[in-house]
């Protein structure tokens, strides 16, 4: 068997943090004894987890002392310091490990600065294999540094075409080294434990009519121009209200937001939620607001739970995952009053859209964790 490590240190829950966990734990479980799977933990990031992961006979190499909760996590500026404080820690560990294991292949999710760093000033008998998801800004030092590191990567995985193809249009790698991995976004055990939940009505006391948006309080999700169309939609609609989960720096921002254009019996603010599906098979519609997503977790959660979804049709995911329009609603993305004439429209017509929910159903299979498991097998193997 051959050993695989995951290379991906975070500071907070986003979204790469569960395609990390769920990508090794469906190689570990359905690569039939292919990989010995091996998590890289630099500094606690992944504590929390080795229950899981144990379970699952997945094995976290500590790295370094454990000094993740003492990293500043919230901020711009926060966080750089703490990437910093992790990648002078790690530099050291990390080269030692990959000289004295020897594993036949490392995946690069998060910080993978650091390890391309290495990779260049030294020879490993490891195959580096580059994961590229979100949407990267290619600047001039990150065009160079990937440019010059590319000739000693064996293969850059990307969880879009449209990202694909924007990375062969940039001349940065060789197009025969990019490859196509949808991520391991859906767990179908974790999707029946919810909607089979038996409390689920004390979980979902919400009367009213909703729509439901999902994701980081941040920029990139784009809340703020939610709140502001969804503003102009209740001038004229009074039954349906917003539900938005999850949590993150705007949080205040968002909530002052709320209460100046007196929504607060519309728009609620939910936090972090363990039972999102269960919200989700409830709602009427799903709203995506983002500058950038590639595609989207929570777009293919939704998909899964036969929920009807409006999404910008931001770069990369959303447009080829609902297919320019055929398994859902796009809008001009950040463009005044475009997302409230998608809520308009979805009210106002008698439609129920079943079409488009199923090929947006049909499009979400791709990122079971059974599949992801295939696609990577296979791209580690040739």
């Amino acid at each position: 068997m051959q050993n695989i490590y995951y290379w991906s240190p975070c500071l907070n829950k986003v979204g790469t943090v569960k395609s990390t966990v769920n990508s090794a734990l469906s190689l570990s479980r359905y690569s039939q004894d292919k990989f010995i799977v091996k998590i890289i933990n630099i500094c606690g990031e992944w504590d929390e987890y080795k229950d899981i992961f144990k379970k699952n006979n997945i094995e976290v190499i500590d790295l370094n002392f454990n000094y993740f909760k003492y990293l500043p996590k919230k901020g711009f500026f926060q966080s750089r310091f703490s990437y910093i404080i992790m990648i002078l820690f790690s530099i050291i560990p990390l080269y030692r490990l990959l000289k004295k294991d020897k594993p036949e292949f490392i995946v690069l999710h998060l910080l993978t600065s650091l390890p391309l760093l290495l990779l260049n000033f030294f020879r490993f008998e490891t195959n580096f294999i580059l994961r590229i998801s979100g949407y990267p800004k290619l600047n001039f030092w990150r065009k160079i540094f990937w440019k010059i590191s590319s000739k000693k990567i064996k293969k850059i995985t990307c969880p879009t075409k449209d990202l694909i193809e924007q990375l062969q249009n940039s001349e940065i790698f060789e197009k025969k080294d990019i490859v196509y991995l949808p991520d391991a976004i859906i767990n179908i055990k974790d999707f029946v434990s919810q909607i089979k939940y038996d409390n689920i009505n004390k979980i979902v006391n919400h009367k009213n009519k909703y729509f439901i948006s999902v994701g980081r309080l941040t920029r990139q999700k784009n809340f703020s121009y939610l709140i502001d169309e969804f503003f102009e939609f209740s001038k004229t609609n009074n039954e349906t209200d917003l539900l938005i989960f999850g949590d993150g720096d705007q949080k205040k921002y968002l909530l002052n937001k709320i209460k100046k254009k007196n929504l607060t019996k519309r728009i609620f603010l939910m936090g972090h939620s363990s039972k999102i599906y269960a919200f989700m098979k409830k709602a009427d519609a799903f709203i995506l607001s983002s500058l950038w997503e590639d595609p989207g977790f929570v777009l293919i959660e939704a998909a899964l739970s036969n929920l009807f979804i409006i999404s910008s049709d931001c770069p990369n995911g959303p447009k080829e995952f609902l297919q320019n329009g055929e398994a859902g609603f796009l809008y001009e993305s950040n463009k005044k009053s475009a997302l409230k004439d998608k809520l308009n429209e979805f009210c106002n017509l008698k439609d129920d859209f079943k079409k488009k929910k199923f090929e947006a159903k049909r499009n979400c299979f791709d990122y079971t964790m059974f599949r992801h498991s295939l696609f990577l097998t296979k791209i580690l193997c040739h």
